[in-house]
């Protein structure tokens, strides 16, 4: 019997209608787009005027049934990567199967910030390649500009709104998942993190005063993480495969910042048209980003192609996955 592996059989993402650009950030705090896009590759990004994180995702996913002709009750479980889910509780991706109509799957949020589709996706091929379910979905979505501090212009500029969404399935044709390194350090919270909201800060009207439900980053501390261990993850993930640079067709990285994901492309010894980029049109929608560089990709993939997916998050979490793509579009 072949060995049984989770593959991505269909992708589909959701964005805001409402552009915010550069130009219109200028007017709201002390900034420029020549400012922006030299320091991070962003030139406009999406926001969600109306709903919850849920209601991106819900499109989503609808979509992504629409798409790979699936019956709603034939899905088993759905994961959610997400650090903007609705509520404390109940989940969001609780909320989602009620939305969607996905009566038989159940379902829970994954909380790894940025890193949250790879922690996501890679938790849900363990339920596949043990035979216990046929259909996952794995949703990586985020509204940011709910915690997103509008009067801070070292965080205001990077975070956009948006939602992806993939169908894992069985295969047994030797492409799917192959391979995962996930890592976490929480000493890492000392320089990304929302301070307000949990137990250790409830909120009160001194947090809201302060501020402090807000996104707090201390940026040069967090690029040199990120650039190091993004870097390091995707290399190593090559190195524990016997991958070479010639081997590896795309690398699709977290869209936090052009010059890391330039950094983690030379660490793996890989040309510019070997990487996905598209977070000069969205922004960084944390766990979004993954999901929504495949959707763009799309087309541009073919059945075999071998992919590194790699993300850095706050906390610090950070990982890398490796997989064969399983379909042409």
């Amino acid at each position: 019997m072949s060995k049984i592996t989770a593959a991505i059989t269909g992708v589909q993402g959701y964005l805001p209608e409402y552009v915010l650009t550069n130009e219109e950030l200028s007017k709201m705090v002390d900034t420029n787009d020549e400012w922006i896009v030299s320091r991070t590759g962003i030139k406009e990004r999406r926001i969600m005027k109306d709903g919850a994180t849920s209601d991106m995702a819900t499109k989503a996913v609808l979509g992504l049934l629409k798409k790979t002709n699936t019956k709603a009750e034939d899905i088993d479980l759905v994961i959610v990567g997400t650090v903007t889910a609705d509520y404390p509780f109940p989940s969001t991706a609780n909320i989602l199967c009620d939305k969607a109509g996905l009566t038989n799957a159940w379902g829970f949020d994954l909380n790894a910030a940025c890193s949250g589709f790879i922690y996501s996706i890679s938790t849900a091929a363990q339920f596949i390649e043990t035979g216990k379910y046929k259909k996952v979905i794995v949703v990586g979505a985020d509204m940011m500009s709910s915690i997103v501090d509008y009067q801070d212009r070292t965080t205001c500029i990077i975070f956009g709104d948006g939602a992806g969404a993939v169908m894992l399935e069985p295969n047994e044709e030797g492409l799917g998942i192959q391979d995962f390194i996930l890592a976490n350090d929480g000493a890492g919270r000392d320089y990304l993190v929302q301070p307000a909201g949990g137990s250790l800060n409830p909120p009160t009207i001194e947090t809201v005063e302060k501020r402090q439900h807000y996104v707090k980053q201390e940026g040069k501390q967090v690029f040199k993480f990120a650039v190091t261990n993004m870097a390091d993850i995707s290399a190593e993930i090559m190195e524990k495969n016997n991958l070479s640079s010639d081997d590896v067709d795309w690398l699709v990285p977290h869209q936090a910042n052009l010059r890391i994901i330039d950094a983690t492309a030379n660490r793996m010894g890989l040309s510019k048209d070997k990487v996905m980029i598209n977070i000069q049109k969205y922004g960084n929608t944390t766990s979004g980003t993954l999901p929504l560089c495949l959707w763009d990709y799309e087309k541009q993939l073919k059945k075999g192609d071998t992919l590194i997916l790699s993300a850095f998050g706050g906390g610090f979490t950070w990982g890398a996955v490796y997989l064969k793509w399983a379909y042409n579009s």
